[in-house]
């Protein structure tokens, strides 16, 4: 990566609540770079009280073109776009923003491509399969969506928060009638076991499944990134399972993201 700042520099943030463990700004900056911008990407530590306040900093910055979003404003994020695509609307979340020439704010979510790209990258194809997935928020109701719509036979979701994954199941049964219904922390007898939460990233967090009720024969796949190896991931390694950690959906999302923080025009 070779940025040289300069009056003319073109910023973008990636926002987040922690935003230590971001390991996004160097790729997404140097991808930029290689498509000829001159651009860089600066992580943003924003509390949820103070999301406005940045994004209201954020719409005045004349040399702000976009933001990228993480845990845990991916849902708030999707109220300060002036326009959405279709599939972040239905996710009820944006994780990426960009200023138009208009100056309007058009949203989009990528997680779902990104996560199940990166699973695919990983040899593990979700069609006809069973799956699932922990997590119905902004990153989960999105991988949610695209599971279903990569022809799983079946999705299981769980959430602790159960008004929030009840919505998300209602939503995907109008769209994908018999294939989704409300699960649980046990793992059993499906083929795709897929965290969508933040549980791991901290010391002493719990596992989001029961691992040990985990098998060998199931893919498992996580989104995060820090530690690189998630306790789950390891406690899946440990008994034969085949995984992707977060990094394996960075890597299949980073071109995604830069395709919209610089293109998106139109939704």
């Amino acid at each position: 990566m070779d940025v040289t700042l300069t009056g003319e520099t073109r910023l973008y943030y990636i926002v987040g609540d922690p935003i230590a463990q971001v390991k996004s700004p160097p790729a997404l900056t140097a991808i930029l770079v290689a498509r000829g911008a001159n651009a860089l990407v600066v992580p943003a530590h924003v509390t949820p009280e103070d999301l406005d306040l940045f994004m209201k900093a954020a719409r005045a910055t004349q040399n702000v073109d976009g933001i990228v979003v993480t845990v845990p404003h991916k849902l708030a994020a999707l109220a300060h776009c002036d326009e959405a695509t279709e599939r972040a609307r239905f996710a009820g979340s944006a994780n990426v923003l960009r200023r138009g020439a208009d100056g309007r704010w058009r949203g989009d979510n990528t997680d779902g491509r990104g996560y199940l790209d990166g699973i695919a990258a990983c040899g593990f194809a979700v069609a006809g399969k069973t799956a699932l997935l922990v997590g119905a928020g902004g990153a989960g109701a999105a991988i949610a969506y695209e599971i279903l719509a990569r022809g799983a036979a079946h999705l299981k979701i769980h959430d602790i928060d159960t008004a929030r994954r009840d919505r998300i199941v209602a939503r995907l049964a109008e769209r994908f009638p018999g294939c989704v219904a409300v699960g649980s922390s046990d793992p059993t007898g499906v083929d795709l076991v897929a965290n969508a939460t933040p549980l791991g990233m901290r010391a002493g967090d719990p596992l989001p499944v029961d691992a040990s009720r985990l098998d060998g024969a199931q893919f498992v796949a996580d989104v995060i990134t820090k530690p690189e190896i998630s306790p789950l991931l390891v406690a899946a390694r440990a008994l034969g399972c085949a995984t992707m950690p977060g990094a394996g959906m960075f890597d299949a999302q980073a071109q995604l993201l830069v395709d919209r923080m610089l293109e998106m025009e139109t939704v």
